[in-house]
């Protein structure tokens, strides 16, 4: 384990910042490589990707974007991203923020006469189930409560408010993922604390949830085990990938406990998950990017892929702006992980010249060396890091305390500029991807780059430059056309509008919505994903995820909303769009430095 040196959290206090500020989950993809490499291995990788990842052999054809290309500005009135003519928009769209709520409250109100309390939904046979034999812990009414909030559903919240009180239980013998009962339920009710002015109740759940996933933390790298039981207080191994845990993971519980940790004054609570940050800064590479998986008992990196989707796409969210920007150390993780993307993950596909994010994937020869294969492969998950690209431009990329709405040039560095134009472009290509039959996108796309062949079960209507791998004619859909009511490209236009104004990201965002409405609204109530994105009449997947109410309709409705609800000068939105305060620590917090 790498050595500590924390130092002691003081007193904290509240702040509202002049400045712009703020940022998915784990789905398994199916791409070679998911799982990481046996111990022997992992313990070598810092060396293995020091010696070979700044000189990566790509084995497809090169089309890669070296960072000077990005860095060549001209003399500029304007940053692309802003129409030159739009005039900034800052009030709401009414007629469309109420569809989202009347789509909001279709969604619920299914799931509270059929499933209340249950922590999943299945909307086509009207019916709910939890995600252990042991019971469930109330996913989707704390993942979905702070949605009510901001909407201001005062009867639906009453209602959820009163299940939290009289029947959820946490105490329940079974195993629990770390990750997703931070961010679903930890999350949820440390947002609904703040959002309903301090109500007690949200924060003794919350502090009652982190208490029971402490123990998970018990290890000797003190990384956490990626499963909790929580009536037993254990940590529990992932079988699948034996001593590892996904980065992802493990860099996602950081906003939560501290946050928490802010509002008890309990030290335990921050200092846990800064340990988990300062084992991944010891273990971190060169290059300033991640392996998507590390190990629990070394906290060294496994040789296995790099990429920006599963299990690797939260290490990129942002810490930095969560203490208003005054622990210069997660800028600095930031700012090199952000370099570290543009030199070797930014590509350009062929013909349209989309910019898109490759998968570094780890090979072994035959004579026992290591090389890295690029993936032209990006799951829908990446398509959050436009929007986050565009808010670290105007806030660790900026050169001035206040950017403008939308930003000058002038007020950005040339890093800033950078991400600006790569998040820009990167929305544009997310877009390109719901260029569907029915206008939604799918799980995960490959792009074309050089000289590749063409997959000859690829969907032959797709557009050129990209492609969904496919299956033989006459077999189930793969499941990488699935949309299963992902957020991530709407993340990205709401935060894309809040800083520019420009209303052509809200009607992108529409668009959306309207496909949405049309292939996965269910009649008698919810929503569900469809199994192919590229074929109608549409087959359903009876299930409609948590995220629905906690992030997709949540981003759409802040997206058609005033600009003053929820500013991203004064919130940050954690992995599962829970709205958390920025605050300000009185003295240094970080033991990174």
């Amino acid at each position: 384990m790498a050595e500590s040196h924390l130092h002691r959290r003081t007193k904290t206090k509240q702040v509202s910042t002049d400045r712009t500020d703020t940022p998915k989950s784990q789905a398994d993809s199916s791409v070679d490589g998911g799982s990481p490499s046996l111990k022997p291995y992992a313990l070598a990788i810092s060396a293995l990707i020091l010696l070979t990842s700044l000189a990566v052999a790509f084995r497809t054809g090169s089309h890669y974007t070296p960072l000077r290309h990005l860095l060549s500005f001209r003399e500029e009135t304007h940053l692309r991203g802003v129409r030159p003519d739009s005039v900034p928009v800052f009030t709401a769209d009414e007629a469309r923020r109420d569809a989202i709520v009347e789509a909001f409250k279709h969604a619920w109100l299914a799931y509270e006469r059929d499933a209340m309390g249950d922590d999943e939904y299945h909307p086509i046979s009207q019916k709910g189930t939890n995600l252990t034999a042991a019971g469930g812990i109330g996913y989707t009414v704390i993942d979905s409560i702070d949605t009510m909030l901001i909407m201001g559903l005062h009867d639906e919240y009453e209602r959820a408010r009163a299940w939290i009180r009289d029947e959820l239980s946490f105490d329940r013998n079974a195993s629990f993922s770390t990750f997703e009962t931070t961010i679903r339920v930890m999350g949820g009710l440390l947002s609904a604390y703040h959002l309903s002015g301090g109500d007690t109740l949200f924060l003794e759940k919350a502090r009652e949830i982190a208490d029971r996933m402490l123990p998970a933390f018990d290890t000797p790298s003190s990384l956490p085990l990626p499963m909790i039981n929580l009536h037993l207080l254990e940590g529990v191994p992932d079988h699948d990938n034996g001593d590892f845990i996904s980065t992802a993971e493990a860099s996602t519980l950081q906003l939560e406990f501290r946050y928490l940790a802010h509002l008890t004054d309990e030290d335990i609570y921050w200092d846990t998950v800064e340990k988990v940050m300062v084992v991944l800064k010891a273990a971190s590479l060169p290059h300033g990017l991640a392996p998507i998986f590390v190990d629990v008992e070394t906290g060294i990196y496994g040789l296995s892929p790099i990429r920006l989707g599963s299990r690797g796409d939260s290490y990129y969210d942002k810490q930095y702006l969560q203490t208003n920007q005054t622990e210069d150390i997660y800028r600095q993780m930031y700012d090199e992980a952000m370099t570290g993307i543009h030199m070797y993950l930014v590509q350009r596909s062929v013909p349209g010249n989309l910019l898109n994010t490759a998968e570094l994937i780890p090979d072994r020869a035959k004579n026992g060396k290591t090389g890295w294969r690029l993936l032209p492969k990006q799951d829908h998950l990446v398509c959050f890091l436009g929007g986050s690209l565009m808010l670290g431009a105007t806030t660790s990329g900026a050169v001035v305390n206040q950017v403008s709405v939308p930003p000058l040039p002038n007020e950005l560095s040339p890093q800033g500029k950078r991400d600006w134009l790569t998040g820009v472009e990167l929305i544009k290509t997310c877009l390109a991807t719901h260029n569907t039959q029915t206008k939604l996108p799918p799980e995960i796309v490959y792009f074309r780059l050089g000289n590749q062949k063409q997959d000859k079960n690829a969907a032959r209507k797709l557009p050129p430059d990209w492609y969904i791998k496919g299956s033989p004619p006459g077999k189930p859909s793969p499941l990488d056309a699935r949309y299963i009511l992902r957020p991530e490209t709407v993340e990205s236009l709401f935060i894309a509008f809040r800083l520019t104004g420009d209303t052509w990201y809200r009607d992108q965002g529409w668009a959306i919505f309207q496909a949405i409405e049309k292939h996965c609204r269910i009649p008698t109530g919810g929503y569900a994903s469809i199994k192919n994105v590229d074929q109608v009449p549409v087959e359903h997947e009876d299930k409609m995820e948590t995220f629905m109410m906690s992030e997709t309709l949540k981003y759409l409705y802040l997206l058609f909303s005033d600009a003053s609800v929820l500013p991203l000068s004064d919130y940050v939105f954690n992995t599962e769009a829970h709205p958390l305060p920025i605050f300000l620590p009185i003295a240094g917090t970080s033991g990174l430095l």
